[in-house]
């Protein structure tokens, strides 16, 4: 999954507005920002496969440091505390929480789309996911994308009540949608780079997938909710 994290971190603003975007945004792409450097590093392990759709091009071999559910439990934790201090708007509970929250749904949103490769913990046995990408194809891409929408219009019902408008959000969240999409995504291209450029590049346009687009929505929303609060007539109960 990839728009549809970020879709998930929107919707959980729109439900906590008193907690800053940063934790929250950052948060739903925490796991795959550490996946992408740990895959250039050589800790993960992904295999080219121009037959793995809708829009990956890769076999996720070993993503156990990062994917696994023990490992995203505690990743979520160190998330949470990092960000479990009081502010002006948030006590330090709910601040570490929401942020946990915002981490661990990552995992949980992925499970369905994985396709068996998400371990109960490091070098286990078993390992999870219902295997859509590989069952549904383009089809997973567009449950991704309505998955997304319903998110997102949540959102916007309850940003809406409080005066926020969020139609760049919107922008962004579509582009992504189509960026990486069976027909535009540049991974079919990375996955034709032979080594060890193709898990190098790879493990870059994860990351970089996570950290840019999550600056702009972070951005966006902080602003938003800025123009919100100077225009205070405006904002609805």
């Amino acid at each position: 999954m990839y728009v549809g994290h970020f879709a998930t971190g929107v919707l959980l603003k729109a439900l906590f507005p008193t907690v800053p975007a940063t934790p929250i945004i950052y948060g739903v792409g925490f796991l795959d920002l550490l996946d992408g450097i740990f895959t250039m590093v050589g800790i993960n392990k992904v295999a080219p496969n121009l037959a793995a759709g809708p829009y990956l091009y890769y076999d996720l071999v070993f993503i156990d440091w990062d994917h696994s559910l023990a490992m995203a439990f505690v990743l979520s934790l160190l998330w949470a505390l990092l960000f479990a201090r009081s502010t002006s708007t948030a006590p330090a509970a709910k601040m570490g929480a929401v942020a946990f929250a915002a981490s661990f749904s990552h995992w949980l949103c992925d499970l369905p789309f994985h396709n068996l490769d998400l371990a109960a913990y490091p070098y286990s046995v078993e390992h999870y996911g219902w295997g859509w990408w590989g069952r549904y194809l383009t089809g997973a891409w567009m449950m991704e994308g309505a998955f997304s929408a319903v998110c997102l219009a949540f959102a916007v019902s309850l940003f809406a009540r409080r005066g926020v408008s969020i139609n760049g959000v919107l922008v962004v969240c579509g582009v992504l949608l189509f960026s990486l999409s069976p027909w535009a995504s540049p991974m079919y291209y990375v996955a034709q780079l032979g080594p060890p450029a193709d898990y190098l590049v790879h493990g870059a346009l994860v990351t970089i997938g996570f950290a840019a687009p999550g600056a702009i929505l972070v951005r966006l929303l902080d602003g938003a909710e800025s123009r919100a609060d100077a225009n205070p007539a405006k904002k609805r109960l």
